[in-house]
């Protein structure tokens, strides 16, 4: 059986560190890829577990996978899952350093 500590960590994948998602941060919000199967209450939770924050809201998006050729192959990127979670005025993420 899983920690829940683990459980945590398979929530919240990455953060995404893009020029798009460090505009977000002026919005007090963070972006991270998140496993596929995760529910919003889920990821608010690990948020708040992982970096001691408190989370106003949570938005979801889902990415389908793109076909592409490489080498003359064909090919197809996986569908991927992110989560852009808004913080409450005063909380801070700074992804720049580890957990």
């Amino acid at each position: 059986m899983m920690s829940n500590e683990a459980k945590k960590y398979d929530v919240i994948l990455a953060p995404v560190v893009s020029e798009k998602s460090t505009l977000l941060s002026e919005f007090n919000q963070v972006m991270f890829k998140v496993a596929g199967w995760s529910t919003k209450p889920q990821i608010k939770e690990a948020v708040e577990k992982l970096f001691e924050v408190k989370v106003e809201a949570v938005n979801t998006l889902n990415r389908k996978g793109k076909a592409k050729v490489f080498k003359g192959r064909k090919g197809r990127q996986s569908d991927t899952k992110f989560a852009i979670v808004t913080l409450k005025d005063g909380e801070r993420i700074d992804i720049t350093s580890g957990i």
